[in-house]
């Protein structure tokens, strides 16, 4: 019986053994990717897509969404850059908005025209160039 008892610990011993060290393997490989952003470089920013609404004929209406983010090379507008991600938001939105409701009805959004918009306003806000803004998707719902 005292052999069992035995054997029983040891063997719920090694159990706890490895599944600690399991924790630990897991930890480690969790600090090791909370270094890496969502969009894959760490000079990468994702934003959340923005949203603006378009009149159509007969007032009906559709959503432009678009997704984006923004490539920061530089260490320090980067971090600039983190800070004013309100802003930059705000910024992107009232000019996405304003160009949605310039749209001619039932006409497509013009991708190349959002994208230059979108960097002169990142540049802005930034106060300076260096900041690369990285146009996903373009689409309207």
């Amino acid at each position: 019986m005292l052999k069992a008892q035995y054997a029983r610990r040891s063997v719920l011993a090694a159990v706890t053994g490895l599944a600690a060290s399991a924790v630990f393997v897991i930890s480690a490989s969790a600090a090791e990717d909370k270094g890496k952003k969502k969009g894959g470089a760490l000079s990468y920013i994702q934003f959340d897509p923005l949203n603006a609404a378009l009149t159509l004929f007969q007032g009906r209406r559709k959503i432009i969404s678009v997704e984006f983010g923004l490539d920061v090379p530089d260490a320090a507008l980067h971090s600039r850059a983190e800070k004013s991600i309100l802003i930059l938001r705000d910024a992107y939105l009232t000019w996405l908005t304003v160009y949605a409701a310039s749209l001619p009805p039932e006409a497509a959004p013009n991708p190349d025209m959002i994208e230059a918009a979108m960097q002169r306003e990142t540049d802005r806000v930034l106060g300076r160039p260096g900041a690369r803004l990285v146009l996903g998707t373009v689409m309207v719902t």
